[in-house]
């Protein structure tokens, strides 16, 4: 008997399924283009392991421990080694890639508080340079070794505002640099245009190497500001209650 059109019709649906499923059993998987591969490693979602950044002996403030634990957790340094700049104590940390304590001394920073460069500053003669403008910025930069004018090596923090990292500069006497940077106290350590100036000793033995090998991450505590302003990062403060807060407004 000859079958329905109805059944004809089913059996040709069954058999083009079929003949789909073992051709795609028989091709290999097509492979992923490495472009493509790129693309979604650059969008996956970061995976973040709570570390605490060991200072071992070293004294180190509140705000450049927080700031450390946060480099650490998430590596945002990129496998890359790192300094932690603490300008309100005017000190500085090393860490290699790993996160260990590479060493630690004391700077000399811009004479002017502040934590934003003035725009254009790298553009313009030292001579020109207004006392409340000396200022060395706050955030995260990638520092690449370099040279100044003179031929002194020298590492880049901000190459556009001009401000870098040196052995500390003692050309001047009244300046007294040398003896600011041995003195126990920070409110001496305020003198330069901006730029980091360290101990030469600490200079050629932990910030040369580092860079000799090409670029390293410098993370600058802020002045003024936060670190969650400059960082992003989570404000550890409780939230005041929506009463105060309310209460705040009215006042």
């Amino acid at each position: 008997m000859k079958p329905s059109p109805v059944l004809e019709w089913v059996n040709a649906g069954l058999l083009g399924a079929a003949t789909i499923v073992l051709s795609l059993i028989a091709q290999p998987p097509s492979p992923v283009h490495p472009e493509r591969l790129a693309h979604n490693a650059r969008h996956a979602l970061p995976v973040y392991a709570k570390r605490t950044l060991d200072f071992g002996a070293e004294a180190a403030s509140a705000d450049v421990r927080r700031l450390g634990d946060w480099v650490a957790s998430r590596a945002d340094n990129r496998g890359l080694p790192f300094v932690l700049i603490d300008k309100p104590r005017a000190h500085v940390f090393a860490f290699d890639a790993a996160g260990r304590l590479l060493g630690s001394a004391p700077a000399l920073l811009g004479a002017a508080r502040g934590d934003d460069s003035v725009p254009g500053i790298g553009e313009r003669p030292i001579a020109d340079i207004k006392p409340s403008e000396r200022i060395t910025p706050a955030g995260r930069f990638i520092g690449r070794p370099g040279h100044n004018a003179n031929g002194e090596d020298i590492v880049w923090v901000d190459y556009d505002a001009a401000v870098s990292m040196h052995r500390v500069r003692t050309t001047n006497p009244r300046e007294r640099r040398a003896q600011r940077l041995a003195s126990p106290g920070v409110d001496d350590n305020r003198i330069s245009y901006g730029c980091i100036n360290l101990p030469p000793a600490f200079y050629d033995g932990v910030i040369s190497p580092m860079f000799s090998r090409g670029r390293a991450m410098v993370y600058l505590v802020p002045d003024r500001r936060t670190l969650a302003e400059v960082f992003g990062m989570p404000d550890p403060r409780p939230a005041a209650p929506t009463t105060q807060l309310a209460q705040a407004a009215v006042r």
